[in-house]
């Protein structure tokens, strides 16, 4: 999927979008909607701690992909399913994608200002936490098929993940009938202050979550009486007068740019500044400590992709580049016990 591809690499469908994703990992071409394709997977799976998909709820089970389905082949297998609705009930037929589960769980009644159309978030979020979470979920399946010596089948679905995430607002109607809604200058439901302000030369969002933040700001603005103030002394004072207190700051943060508050602000009050995509890429803090790193294949050349968020104190080598569509099948059947003739066969066959 484009639009933009490596067009130094021989096989120019290898996009940047492909390879955001797929660094590190193996590829294995194989036709499962042939019976023999299915054959190949469960010996594959006869040597695995897992098998994860990824598709629509009802096409597992037609592919042999379950765990009743392998439990005979491995009886230590986790069963893992990533679908848009489950594989159970009326919708697990139903494609399913991100932003219509943001539309679907509320979040583009939370997104925007309070005046502009109900918004989706900038980045596929659902799509990304369900991945997370179906990780999650599948070492965990795996840990207790190693205690247990059971596998099990897991699912994770896009809709339950984005419900989910709902959290605190969801608990907050669900017990007390309360509606969280979009909010002005992106703020925070109930903390105050937390939100955009204007400074002389764009925005900054300060989020003062504790109470004692909230006293640093007023020092560092130079007007620690607020902290005192009646009207702004606690988080519920502030509540009931922030947007008079949005006009204060306003009026405070304006006089200086946004880089001279964040020097004052560093470590002392939780501030950020906002910046574009290509903004927050390019600074100096991003580019630091190895939170961009370049993928390299045999030839040398290279791409540079965002490093995997988790570090280790154990040492850890960079994944190589995104795969070529089948480019380790024969090493891997042939890991798994299938000889010359045999993948040859398939491959001549169309399985492989």
């Amino acid at each position: 999927m484009g639009p933009y591809f490596d067009r130094q690499l021989p096989d120019s469908n290898q996009s940047f979008f492909f390879h955001s994703l797929n660094a590190g990992k193996k590829s294995v071409g194989l036709n499962l909607r042939e019976p023999r394709g299915r054959e190949v997977l469960r010996r594959l799976a006869a040597h695995s701690d897992a098998l994860l998909n990824n598709m629509r709820g009802d096409v597992p089970e037609k592919l042999g992909l379950t765990y009743a389905q392998l439990a005979e082949v491995n009886p230590r297998l986790v069963c893992a399913h990533l679908s848009g609705y489950g594989r159970q009930g009326e919708r697990a037929h139903w494609p399913g994608y991100d932003y219509l589960m943001q539309a679907e769980a509320g979040y583009f009644s939370l997104t925007g200002e309070p005046d502009g159309p109900p918004s989706r978030m900038g980045l596929s979020m659902i799509d990304y936490m369900t991945g997370v979470v179906m990780a999650l979920a599948l070492v965990s399946g795996v840990m207790d098929a190693r205690r247990t010596g059971q596998g099990s089948d897991v699912d994770v679905s896009l809709f339950d993940v984005a419900l989910h995430n709902l959290n605190y607002l969801g608990s907050w109607y669900l017990n007390a009938g309360a509606q969280a809604r979009r909010e002005p200058r992106s703020a925070h439901p109930s903390l105050v202050p937390c939100q955009l302000y204007r400074t002389a030369d764009g925005w900054i969002y300060l989020m003062c979550n504790k109470e004692k933040f909230w006293g640093e700001l007023c020092k560092c603005i130079g007007r620690p009486e607020w902290a005192s103030d009646p009207r702004y002394a606690r988080f519920d004072n502030r509540l009931q007068h922030r947007d008079e207190l949005t006009v204060l700051l306003d009026g405070e943060l304006s006089t200086r740019t946004t880089a001279e508050w964040m020097v004052d602000f560093g470590g002392k009050v939780p501030a950020s500044p906002v910046l574009s995509m290509q903004q927050a890429l390019d600074s100096e803090f991003a580019q630091g400590d190895g939170r961009i790193e370049t993928l390299r294949d045999g030839s040398g050349h290279g791409v540079r992709l965002l490093r995997n968020p988790v570090r280790s104190s154990k040492p850890c080598a960079a994944p190589g580049m995104a795969p070529r569509y089948g480019e380790h099948t024969d090493g891997v059947l042939a890991a798994c016990g299938f000889n010359a003739e045999e993948i040859s066969a398939l491959r001549a066959d169309g399985i492989v």
